[in-house]
């Protein structure tokens, strides 16, 4: 039986290319007068309040807070979810204080790298480097995929039409405009989100009136709230380690950092983001409790869309659609730019060619051939929350090494063979796409010889091995923390 669809592919397509026409004119005609290196990577440091605000909540709200929340809601119940919205918004609170210092010591940086650089050789910092434009490539494929997903959910488009069209105008408009480009245009891309996201929530509570409550979910599966839930609690840790260390490495946050016109406006945009990004994040979690509560057979990630879409109304359709391509375009510029700016200022300092180049150019060369990969990945539509894991992965394996090495003098030699433990450690644990199994419980070794806890908790284990091992390494080094 064919499925039916909530719109046909020609008004999907025809919607996508109109936004998408629409974001790339804004994005082209505010950023043809700045143009320069400076406002490339920095928009000039002149960024005032209502706009570094807007610009890194959008940034920090891409596409896959519409599948990964919910998906993760259905086994970590509310512990998940809590840990999602904190994890997400913690960094804001992080940067505070971090970004003062940063600011201070290195007034003319534009990168995290770039202050690395000062603390480590160069073994290290490449190591750093590479970890930190692999895990922002994997963030931009999973982007691209969400967002595919999305329209091929509701229109039955092809997933390479969706992924070809964003990408075309996303990398037009900001390998052409930069920082300023992307900075506007997420203003605007904001403002799209928060109404939208105001009106699926009406919708939402319309349609399923008291059925949208913890009452509702407490009566079909009181485990997801209750407090001897375990999964809630190592779920809840997970997400908060994971999405806080990969935030924390996120360099299109840095250039935001660098962007504030002065600390103060710095200080006050990170705290209303961190306000508006934990109920944004919690809410797209609940609809996942609520919609595996009312079909437990549908997809959990699709949990959103079968509230919002349950009447299969146009409308909300293209409400949809319209939110989803606002939220994947504003992460989408922000980490084109946020990758081009490590090569440009980063890569220049540390790889050196015996050929004098054009860095700026040569970033954008990259960002094209990387752009290319992912529109290859995004068009076989793999599992979004578990591309996002993966990438988090990486940085937890280096979050309290180098963030340690802020305050507190750490030998390279030591931190790199610990990083490297860690990540190999992680790994080891890391599970499967279908969660049942990883290289070390299931595939080397059987699942029968280690405990349930183990092999049902092999993400948690992943994740706490590569985020605190290495500093158990460098402690059985005798380095003093």
């Amino acid at each position: 039986m064919a499925k039916t669809f909530f719109l046909t592919q020609s008004t999907a397509l025809s919607l996508v290319i109109v936004i998408c026409l629409i974001f790339l004119s804004f994005g082209i005609y505010y950023s043809k007068n700045y143009r320069g290196l400076k406002n490339y990577l920095t928009a000039n440091r002149n960024i005032g309040f209502l706009s570094l605000t807007t610009s890194l909540t959008a940034s920090a709200l891409g596409a896959w807070i519409l599948f990964g929340p919910a998906s993760a809601a259905t086994w970590g119940g509310l512990g998940a979810i809590i840990g999602y919205s904190l994890g997400t918004a913690f960094p804001m609170f992080f940067f505070i204080y971090l970004g003062k210092k940063i600011r201070k010591e290195f007034p003319q940086g534009s990168t995290l790298i770039e202050f690395l650089r000062k603390k480590f050789g160069k073994s290290l910092f490449k190591l750093i480097l590479l970890m930190t434009i692999f895990y922002m490539f994997i963030f931009l494929c999973a982007e691209v995929t969400a967002v595919a997903v999305l329209i091929n959910y509701i229109s039955g488009t092809e997933l390479w039409l969706t992924a070809l069209i964003v990408l075309l105008c996303t990398l037009t408009y900001t390998l052409y405009g930069g920082l300023k480009a992307s900075i506007l245009t997420d203003n605007i891309q904001m403002f799209v989100i928060g109404f939208l996201l105001l009106i699926s929530l009406i919708y939402i509570l319309s349609f399923t009136g008291t059925k949208f409550s913890f009452d509702f979910v407490k009566e079909k599966n009181s485990h997801l709230l209750s407090g001897s839930y375990l999964p809630g609690y190592t779920s809840g840790l997970t997400f908060f380690i994971a999405v806080a260390a990969t935030n924390l490495f996120h360099q299109g946050n840095w250039q935001r950092i660098y962007a504030a016109k002065d600390y103060k406006t710095l200080k006050k945009s990170l705290i209303i983001s961190f306000l508006i990004i934990v109920p944004i994040v919690f809410f797209m979690g609940f609809t996942g409790l609520v919609g595996f509560s009312l079909n437990s057979s549908i997809r959990p990630d699709l949990s959103f869309f079968y509230l919002l879409l349950n009447e299969q109304e146009l409308f909300l359709s293209i409400v949809i659609i319209i939110l989803g391509l606002a939220l994947t375009i504003s992460t989408v510029d922000t980490l084109i730019n946020a990758i081009s700016s490590l090569i440009i200022v980063d890569g220049k300092a540390t790889f050196e060619f015996k050929k004098k180049i054009n860095y700026l150019n040569f970033s954008k060369y990259i960002i094209v051939f990387l752009s290319i990969i992912s529109f290859v990945i995004a068009s076989y539509g793999f599992d979004i929350l578990y591309l996002f894991l993966l990438a988090d992965l990486f940085c937890c394996a280096f979050v309290l090494t180098v963030f340690y090495s802020f305050y507190n003098k750490i030998d390279e030699k030591n931190a790199y063979i610990s990083i490297i433990i860690g990540l190999i450690f992680g790994f080891l644990f890391f599970p499967s796409p279908d969660f049942s199994k990883s290289l070390l419980v299931g595939i080397l070794l059987s699942k029968e010889i280690f405990s349930p806890f183990i092999s049902q908790s092999l993400l948690f284990l992943s994740f706490i091995i590569a985020t605190f091992l290495p500093f158990l390494v460098l402690k059985a080094q005798k380095i003093k923390f």
